[in-house]
């Protein structure tokens, strides 16, 4: 091959890597503030972590996205949302703040303390939106299992009193979010049993009799309350749903039940069915679908996602 022809081609390979480069996302280098009490107390399970752009400028702001972890209301803790899948994937375009939150643990406290802690979580980072650059009008919030339940429920529940609770020293701030993420979260308590589970869902034993502090089914009033499904109204922000059809421990028919009560209520909602899909969600989902979902909401990005079946990566 003569030089020339060398040339040429390197030229040609230079140009082909620099637009390749170009059409790649660059990623932002983030700060992590960590340990926040929003309660201003010494609680380590009402505590935060904040993931903050460096790219951040000066009165600029910046939509929120929330982590509230699973573990069926007794285990777990904020830890999960540094995931390099969670938070980071968000903080990193450069066009998002981030949290992960804790909350008591229904060995701590019954329900519906995890639903106060997670509303006075909301309305302190609200409290402090130009500190961190935080869109107060664009909060969204995403949870698997039971953080998807938790994050469901804020999503539902804007408003109602006994939900609200009186926690913290913001409590003239909404609580209210602008889009929810639900990972395979329970969504009717009381119906859970009522399909195949290798849990007893009604048994006095069971993550949800545990968190409501009585089997559930003799105790319908609290678990009705603790149902997102029950708190479905019209102006319900947008849903994304994930869930397995081989889920062994929240029945699918969780989220799609949800997903058809929101679509009755003319609320905007996308449930992705995982075709034998357990109760895990696939690492590579964030930058699929939940990214772009959030885009399209809070930076009008891309398209809207659709209702659709994906085979099972696992």
């Amino acid at each position: 091959m003569n030089i020339q022809k060398q040339q040429v081609l390197a030229g040609l390979s230079l140009f082909l890597l620099s637009v390749f480069a170009q059409g790649q996302p660059q990623e932002q280098t983030y700060s992590v503030k960590y340990n926040f009490n929003y309660l201003g107390g010494e609680n380590p399970r009402q505590t935060l972590d904040l993931f903050i752009p460096e790219s951040l400028e000066e009165d600029e702001t910046l939509p929120l996205i929330v982590w509230i972890h699973g573990g069926g209301w007794r285990g777990g803790d904020k830890k999960s949302g540094h995931s390099p899948n969670r938070i980071p994937t968000f903080v990193s375009t450069g066009r998002y703040v981030g949290a992960a939150i804790s909350y008591r643990l229904s060995e701590e406290a019954r329900w519906p303390a995890q639903i106060h802690d997670c509303k006075a979580a909301i309305r302190w980072l609200r409290a402090r939106f130009k500190k961190f650059g935080i869109n107060p009008e664009k909060v969204a919030v995403w949870g698997t299992s039971a953080g998807g339940h938790l994050a469901s429920m804020l999503g539902t529940s804007s408003g109602l009193k006994d939900l609200e609770g009186e926690l913290g020293k913001h409590l003239r701030k909404s609580s209210r979010v602008q889009a929810v993420i639900n990972g395979y979260g329970p969504s009717a308590l009381l119906q859970m049993d009522d399909h195949p589970s290798k849990i007893i869902h009604n048994a006095p034993y069971s993550p949800e009799s545990k968190l409501i502090g009585a089997p559930i089914q003799k105790a319908k009033a609290k678990a009705l309350q603790a149902s997102p499904i029950t708190h479905v109204s019209a102006d319900d922000p947008p849903f994304l749903h994930f869930h397995g059809t081989n889920d062994q421990l929240v029945p699918y028919h969780q989220s799609e039940i949800l997903h058809e009560a929101l679509r009755a209520n003319d609320v905007t909602s996308t449930l992705i069915t995982i075709q034998g899909g357990g109760h895990r969600l696939d690492p590579s989902y964030t930058r699929k679908y939940v990214l772009p979902f959030l885009d399209f909401h809070f930076h009008d990005r891309g398209m809207e996602i659709p209702n659709q079946t994906i085979p099972n990566l696992n």
